[in-house]
């Protein structure tokens, strides 16, 4: 298997009007192919009876080589590839992690990154809080939206999370403040997973920062606490 062939055999299942819808889903300096998601999983399936014999080097080393096209669908099934390997997705460090982040430039392909990877490692303990906070201080949004995001992994029982509290509100509480539109909406994301595990926890921090809060996180969040769902 080889990347030309992974672009090749992913621009011959894409679609011109996908394409385009992508330009406004999701704006990204990548280049897109329009691939929709049903057909890039089946892809993937296709794929796997070769990749999956690989060692979780030359599996680590191929998705970085995807990772290089700059083609955001070559991204995303690098992510899913790894996820799906979790030998290889045990192995990766900081610099793998920052390696395979580089193109993240829009919610879609940060948000896979943080779930699949980014998220996993740090339960798993292959990166620190340290270097989760290092992100949260970067000027680079998409890195401060990773760090959020990577909470979600902590708590979502999906994604083989238990409950962290203790580490989703130390990110949390050092975005109280911010307004960027991404990074609103990822603290709303993370306290609503979070409350699925300790719905106490996230109403006491919400009444703490209430004042501080976007109005978005204040809505979105307060409706999880009631009814259990975002918008009721």
């Amino acid at each position: 298997m080889k990347t030309a062939t992974i672009i090749s055999e992913l621009k011959s299942v894409a679609d011109p009007a996908r394409q385009e819808a992508y330009k406004t889903m999701f704006p990204t300096s990548m280049k897109y192919l329009g691939v929709r998601a049903p057909a890039m999983r089946e892809l993937i399936k296709n794929w796997w009876v070769e990749i999956k014999k690989w060692t979780p080097e030359e599996l680590t080393s191929f998705t970085k080589e995807l990772v290089d096209t700059r083609v955001f669908e070559a991204n995303q099934v690098a992510f899913e590839l790894l996820w799906k390997n979790k030998n290889a997705l045990k192995q990766l460090n900081l610099a793998d992690l920052e390696y395979l982040g580089k193109n993240m430039d829009n919610w879609a392909t940060t948000d896979a990154f943080s779930v699949m990877l980014s998220g996993w490692a740090w339960r798993n303990k292959q990166i620190n809080d340290n270097d989760v906070l290092k992100w949260l201080n970067s000027k680079n949004r998409w890195w401060r939206r990773t760090a959020i995001v990577s909470t979600v992994p902590l708590n979502r029982v999906a994604r083989g999370g238990t409950g962290d509290t203790k580490r989703t509100l130390i990110i949390c509480e050092k975005v109280v403040d911010d307004r960027d539109d991404m990074i609103v909406k990822a603290l709303s994301w993370a306290l609503r997973e979070l409350s699925k595990s300790d719905k106490p926890a996230v109403k006491e921090f919400m009444e703490k920062y209430d004042s501080k809060l976007a109005g978005r996180v204040r809505r979105e969040v307060y409706t999880k606490l009631e009814t259990g769902k975002k918008n009721g």
